[in-house]
């Protein structure tokens, strides 16, 4: 029988391995996934311009590798550049209009030092156009610590014009470092396998679109991803778009994943995965989060690809360094920041409903927040919104013609207030998910739309002893003088009858903070009057962006509030979604006079972020936690700040450098100088007291026709319409 000793040493062993294990990486190494960044960081500048590559070191690790799309001049000297012609990347055009087609090899290398690179993706910022040169391959080297890939998309074009590439990629990485060289033509590989050497330069075979043909074999790419034994005769790993690993279906959702990656580490191939953009449209599955795209690639339990072909190289190395193998359940957090959800988690579910409010306290919200409306029969209900038209199906009901203009709330057009409709009335209503960018043509998660119901002020107040992770609750009041003056609802009465309805109901068992916000000093006074509420537990929120706050404003403020809400760019202004100057001063500002500053809205979509943010929503947390201290992030999409806090790296990585990438642009192409921002004046705080509600005779009882709301398609009225119309007739 072995000794309690040797047992605990063979346990402690066993425990030390088993660690180990479960800690490595799946790659075919076991080492981390690689980063390749395509033409440098071309997801801001041009791409293969000096600023593109130099970013890329800037913002990442001499590890990362620097990715050049290899082309060749008329004298044969070798560029980057991303396509064969250059119309679109350069001002070629109007540097030599006479050309119908332009080549590289239609240049020489003398020619083309006259002609700028250009961003070629008319959705990213064109105002570094015409500033950059194209860059000879032995410039590209000289940026990287860690050597190049090389891609050599049509070798064949280049011999029609009695170029050699092959000659020249020998020559090259014979005179430089090149670590990887990838290619879509088996005919090429098959021509550069014996002529490098495979511990320093590796073949990589490109797939293309699964129904494009491979000239080589005739085979379409698809069936050539089955015969991966073939592959591995002539290079040493794949590199494929994403699709073949995680395809989605036309509906923009993930399909399970393939067995490429596994079946391609057992043949020994190594797996880099391509196509991979932070402003590039992707499954709705990831909440437009690209971290968490990276990390469904190396962070499933199942596999890890070996690499990454990237525009945004930033935000894989940050999700292989900082977001992998993190458990959420038992990883510390290292931010501190309060995370309030906006209508729970409303990039994922309709706002204010039961799903949101479920979603926003699983991915890790500390409060979340109720935007109260008053219906008809004054009753206090959660919605984003006062008007149902931006919140539910309404106007596919008979309801519809309940549409009127309110000038005090929008003198510009109709709406169907809440206050038109009883509460049974609205809760027949349909929840419709918010698309904040739809104009962009960005939308949110379609299956879960009209999904949940809204919940009641008191049923909202409950939801503590149903998730208790909970810090409190933010309840949000608004037009509360124009529903005391014109509605005779006071609904600050309401939302204090509720609170204390829900306190006596609880036994005062739910000890949880309730936060009252408002825009209107007038509201958070009634309820500091009324309820004795303290300053900690009032918010004032300023609904403009702002440059500066003045002195006499902020003493006001502190006589009512604890807690102040702004808007992001009142911290990083910025026009044309380039940040003008690094940081205002408004938050520390108001800090050190004791204020708690919270920041909306934070949004995953790339059209909601600065361009200094490099489309990374993380990365624009990053900044306004470490770099601008706030003490909360107002959010739809809570699982993101929630992982950001418990990252493995936090305050290892530099702070995102903003107010600089403008010194970068082009003089000409920037927009016209705008009006600054004004400032919060001690006026613009100032309002008169709230009236009180004149007493009304109660409503009248509606009939049984409103009781319920009908949905009725628009085709079916249509046709009840004319069926009408024949029968008169």
């Amino acid at each position: 029988m072995a000794c309690p000793r040797v047992i605990f040493l063979i346990l402690i062993t066993f425990f030390i391995l088993q660690t180990a294990f479960s800690s490595s990486w799946q790659t075919l190494s076991g080492k981390p996934p690689a980063v390749i960044a395509r033409g440098g960081f071309s997801g801001m500048f041009p791409d293969s311009s000096i600023q593109a590559y130099q970013l890329v070191n800037i913002t990442t690790s001499p590890d990362v590798m620097l990715w050049c799309d290899l082309q060749l001049t008329k004298d044969g000297v070798g560029i980057c550049f991303p396509n064969l012609k250059l119309d679109n990347g350069s001002n070629v055009i109007r540097i030599d209009p006479h050309y119908k087609e332009r080549f590289s090899v239609d240049f020489t290398w003398k020619e083309l030092s006259d002609v700028k690179l250009a961003q070629g993706v008319v959705s990213r910022p064109y105002i570094f156009d015409d500033v950059s040169s194209i860059l000879a391959i032995e410039e590209v080297a000289k940026l990287t610590a860690s050597g190049l890939w090389l891609n050599i998309q049509d070798s064949a074009f280049y011999a029609k014009h009695n170029l050699s590439m092959r000659n020249s990629v020998v020559s090259l990485s014979r005179r430089l470092k090149v670590n990887f060289i990838s290619s879509p033509g088996i005919s090429f590989l098959k021509s550069m396998k014996n002529s490098v050497k495979p511990t320093v330069t590796k073949l990589i075979f490109r797939f293309l679109k699964q129904e494009h043909i491979e000239p080589f074999t005739n085979q379409s790419y698809g069936s050539l991803a089955k015969n991966l034994s073939y592959i591995r005769t002539f290079s040493s790993g794949i590199l494929v778009p994403k699709s073949y690993i995680w395809p989605v279906d036309s509906a923009l959702y993930l399909q399970p994943h393939t067995s490429l990656v596994t079946d391609a580490h057992k043949e020994g191939l190594q797996v880099f995965a391509s196509e991979f953009a932070n402003d590039f449209v992707i499954a709705y599955n990831y909440s437009y989060d690209p971290t968490a795209e990276y990390l469904s690639f190396i962070d499933n339990g199942n596999f890890s690809v070996d690499g990454f072909l990237s525009d945004f190289p930033v935000t894989p190395y940050r999700a292989i360094n900082c977001f992998s193998h993190v458990d959420p359940k038992r990883a510390k957090e290292q931010a501190k920041i309060t995370i309030i959800s906006k209508n729970g988690a409303s990039g994922d579910f309709p706002g204010c409903t039961d799903l949101a409010y479920q979603r926003a306290a699983s991915d890790g919200a500390d409060i979340l927040d109720c935007n109260v409306q008053m219906s008809k029969d004054k009753i206090p209900f959660c919605m984003s919104s006062f008007d149902l038209i931006n919140s539910t199906n309404v106007i596919e009901t008979s309801f519809r013609n309940l549409s009127s203009v309110v000038s005090e709330i929008n003198p510009r057009r109709s709406g169907i207030y809440t206050f038109s409709l009883t509460m049974s009335q609205i809760q027949t209503l349909k929840p419709t998910i918010s698309n904040l960018e739809k104009d962009s043509g960005l939308f949110r998660n379609p299956r879960n739309n009209k999904a949940g119901k809204f919940l009641t002020l008191s049923e909202f107040l409950f939801l503590p002893n149903r998730y208790s992770s909970l810090l409190g609750l933010l309840i949000e009041v608004e037009n509360a003088a124009y529903l005391v003056e014109h509605q005779g609802i006071s609904v600050v009465d309401a939302v204090l009858d509720e609170l204390k309805r829900a306190t006596t109901q609880q036994n005062k068992t739910s000890a949880r903070t309730i936060l009252i916000q408002s825009t209107d000093k007038s509201v958070l006074m009634k309820f500091k009057e009324k309820n004795k509420m303290n300053h900690d537990e009032l918010v004032y929120r300023v609904d403009d962006n702002i440059r500066d706050v003045a002195d006499s404003a902020i003493k006001d403020i502190k006589n009512f509030a604890g807690s102040i809400v702004i808007s992001k760019k009142s911290v990083f202004p910025y026009k044309g979604f380039i940040i003008l100057e690094k940081e205002t001063n408004i938050a520390s500002k108001l800090k050190s006079n004791g204020l708690r500053v919270y920041v909306e809205r934070f949004s995953n979509e790339c059209v909601t972020h600065a361009f200094d943010f490099y489309d990374d929503p993380t990365l624009e947390i990053d900044s306004f936690v470490r770099d601008v201290q706030i003490d909360g992030i107002i959010t739809d999409f809570p699982a993101t700040t929630a992982r950001y806090r418990k990252n493995k790296c936090y305050g290892e990585f530099g702070l995102t450098t903003t107010g600089e990438l403008i010194t970068f642009a082009n003089p000409m192409l920037l927009p016209p100088a705008e009006a600054p921002y004004p400032a919060l004046l001690d006026s613009d705080v100032t309002e008169p007291p709230l009236p009180e509600a004149r007493s009304q005779p109660p409503a009248s009882s509606p009939s049984k026709a409103e009781e319920k709301a009908i949905e009725v398609p628009f085709a079916f009225i249509a046709m009840a319409i004319l069926v009408c119309f024949f029968i008169s007739v």
